[in-house]
């Protein structure tokens, strides 16, 4: 009996990880530019009044910066418009590596910016019909 409710136990508790690693946003971060990128410095939101709408992170890895902006579930739904992110790496000569993706794409990563001997800042942008919206990470050097 009690190897029985053991098993099952250990059957549930396989069953709900599982679940919960499918319901896991990581794969919301895969560079599709290099293999291995580490998030460095705090996550900055874009936002419409007092409503997160995408969120903006910076990376490092492959010998570059990475910008990433990633456009959140509740605007999608609730935008059928066009709309665009965009994403660059910012220095104190200006913005680098700049990138905005087509309409209604998700995420967007930057190109990779040949910038980490320098202080930067992931910089994110959403633009859509009736408004826009803009935001920088805080500074890594």
């Amino acid at each position: 009996m009690f190897v029985r409710i053991a098993g099952t136990v250990g059957t549930a508790a396989l069953v709900i990880g599982a679940l919960l690693g499918i319901a896991s946003p990581a794969n919301a971060e895969t560079n599709p530019h290099c293999g291995r990128v580490d998030k460095i410095g705090s996550t900055a939101y874009i936002k419409s009044g007092s409503t997160t709408i995408a969120s903006v992170k910076q990376f490092k890895g492959c010998n570059k910066n990475w910008s990433y902006t990633y456009v959140w579930e509740g605007f999608r739904s609730s935008h059928s418009g066009t709309w665009w992110a965009c994403s660059g790496v910012s220095t104190s000569g200006g913005l680098q590596d700049y990138k905005c993706g087509g309409n209604h794409q998700v995420e967007v990563w930057s190109s990779g910016a040949n910038t980490l001997s320098v202080c930067t800042k992931a910089y994110g942008q959403l633009e859509w019909s009736n408004g826009e919206g803009s935001t920088a990470t805080d500074r890594q050097c």
